[in-house]
């Protein structure tokens, strides 16, 4: 039994980095090696979708295990407070492996972007001490959003990749990918096009974004952009659906819903990004106020529910 428990570990440490070669195979149920099942995305939990509840980060990485997912993407400041409260992290990164669950990406709110040095270099500071404790328990890649670049536009771009290149630089240092997230709602980095500047001219080899279906719609982009970035250009992505109305222009976080329960393209972007043969991990997304006042478990639950119901309509799987 250990050495399969262990055998399964080893499994889960390096299926991120097998996702771009090809499917994704996992055994099934947290902590078992039963049957194995070839799967053509990996199903992660970002804690937002609870966030509500206001539950500790073990809670959070256990209800993550007990709902089914390959994966947990927790918020940064959550890891802080459990080291603060006393808590192990070398206890808590053996805990999510036993669990089965990788920790794929983590939430960080970094000024990084921004042109004032003094706010910046205070950024990246705090950006070392996130991706710290992120790396001791496991976690591979870390969000990095306009943050302080959002109310007023014309940031230069230019400028904006240089600044990720550092943050790079200091993610190689740490063990940590940092991924730039488009924020639909800022003035800048609110279009697909303008973040895959940053990513690219940045020049670092392991440059990448973290889009969302919602951030995508909300900054006005076309979701046929999908079609033209590689599997090394999205690693991450954070699913989620939004209702007809409210309209784009007033549309806000809160009102995001389950997958298939908007009317998101999400068939034509899984199967975009199924054709480019992107293994990328599915990430659930969402900051609705209604699924805070009910059960966590049974929120996760359905949330994969609905995610791995979504992969099969645009796949035909079952």
């Amino acid at each position: 039994m250990k050495r399969n428990s262990l055998s399964r570990r080893r499994f889960m440490a390096g299926a991120g980095a097998a996702m771009a070669a090809g499917p994704i195979t996992v055994a099934q149920g947290a902590g078992k090696t039963s049957s194995k099942l070839t799967l053509p995305f990996s199903y992660c939990f970002n804690t937002s979708t609870i966030r509500g509840q206001k539950l500790s980060l073990d809670k959070e990485i256990e209800i993550t295990a007990k709902a089914g997912y390959h994966a947990i993407e927790p918020w940064v400041h959550k890891i802080h407070d459990y080291a603060n409260s006393g808590g192990s992290l070398r206890e808590l990164r053996r805990r999510i492996a036993d669990l089965g669950l990788t920790v794929e990406s983590a939430i960080a709110f970094s000024q990084w972007i921004v042109d004032d040095d003094g706010v910046r270099a205070k950024a990246l500071e705090q950006n070392k001490r996130d991706m710290d404790v992120l790396a001791r328990i496991g976690g591979k890649r870390i969000a990095a959003p306009p943050a302080g670049a959002t109310r007023e536009a014309g940031l230069d771009l230019m400028k904006a990749a240089g600044r990720y290149r550092a943050l790079l630089e200091l993610g190689d240092e740490m063990g940590v990918v940092p991924q730039v997230e488009v924020w639909g709602s800022s003035k800048n980095l609110h279009r697909l096009g303008q973040a895959m500047f940053v990513v690219i001219e940045s020049g670092h080899p392991k440059a990448c974004l973290l889009p969302d279906v919602y951030h995508t719609y909300k900054g006005g982009s076309d979701f046929n952009g999908f079609k033209l970035l590689s599997p090394k250009a999205i690693q991450v992505f954070h699913l989620n659906d939004y209702p007809a109305d409210p309209p784009r222009e007033t549309i806000g976080d809160r009102d995001r819903v389950y997958p298939g329960d908007g009317i998101a393209p999400l068939t034509q972007i899984l199967r975009d990004l199924h054709a480019n043969n992107n293994r990328v991990v599915l990430s659930l997304e969402l900051f609705n106020p209604t699924y805070w006042e009910q059960d966590p478990l049974e929120v996760a639950r359905t949330g994969r529910a609905k995610m791995k119901a979504a992969v099969n309509k645009a796949l035909g799987t079952g």
